[in-house]
């Protein structure tokens, strides 16, 4: 019987060097430049590499996902630890790299069930905690979740600065400043002014 064949170590230099190639060509150029050929050439590797490191390109961008969805987790934990957590997750929400990142995932899980099913999984944790905080800012307004479902709130957020990021990208740009005025507005209502600055 043939041995399993040998992968190269999670925590080696060379596989962060194909992740962090990966992850360049998905937000310069879309997901399907994403190739063996392609990653290897913009690490300066040889192609062989990107195999000997994922058996598949399915697990290549499931690395890739995974580790950017690791660093958003940790970005999320500081957003709620804030004492403005509404806002904090607005500005990440609204950084363009990290809406490029997430429509280019949400397209490529059109064609891959088992990215779909590892975005579904990470979405359903972030929403949580958006929602625990959003509830939790309600509450202290007195604002309560009958006249103000707090799920609503969060899915509006989300929609909204997606489309502002992706519209920006495309040169889209009206209606925009009194949108994100509109949502200054309520954040500034629900807790005060911006008392620091964007991450």
């Amino acid at each position: 019987m043939a041995s399993p064949r040998r992968i190269g170590a999670e925590d080696s230099k060379t596989r962060a060097i194909l992740l962090d190639a990966a992850e360049r060509l998905m937000l310069e150029e879309g997901y399907a430049a994403v190739t063996s050929r392609r990653v290897a050439a913009k690490a300066g590797l040889k192609p062989q590499l990107v195999h000997y490191y994922f058996r598949t390109m399915d697990e290549l961008f499931l690395a890739v996902y995974r580790r950017r969805a690791s660093l958003r987790l940790g970005h999320y934990e500081r957003a709620l630890a804030s004492d403005q957590p509404l806002r904090s997750l607005w500005e990440i929400s609204t950084d363009p790299r990290g809406t490029a990142f997430t429509m280019e995932f949400a397209a490529l899980a059109n064609h891959r069930k088992a990215i779909r099913a590892e975005i579904a999984q990470h979405a359903e944790r972030f929403r949580q905690m958006q929602l625990d905080a959003t509830a939790s800012v309600l509450k202290r307004a007195g604002i309560s979740p009958e006249a103000c479902p707090p799920i609503a709130v969060v899915l509006a957020m989300t929609g909204v600065s997606q489309v502002l990021v992706l519209e920006k990208a495309l040169g889209i740009t009206s209606g925009h400043e009194e949108t994100r005025a509109l949502v200054e507005r309520y954040l500034r209502e629900l807790e005060g002014p911006a008392r620091t600055k964007p991450s």
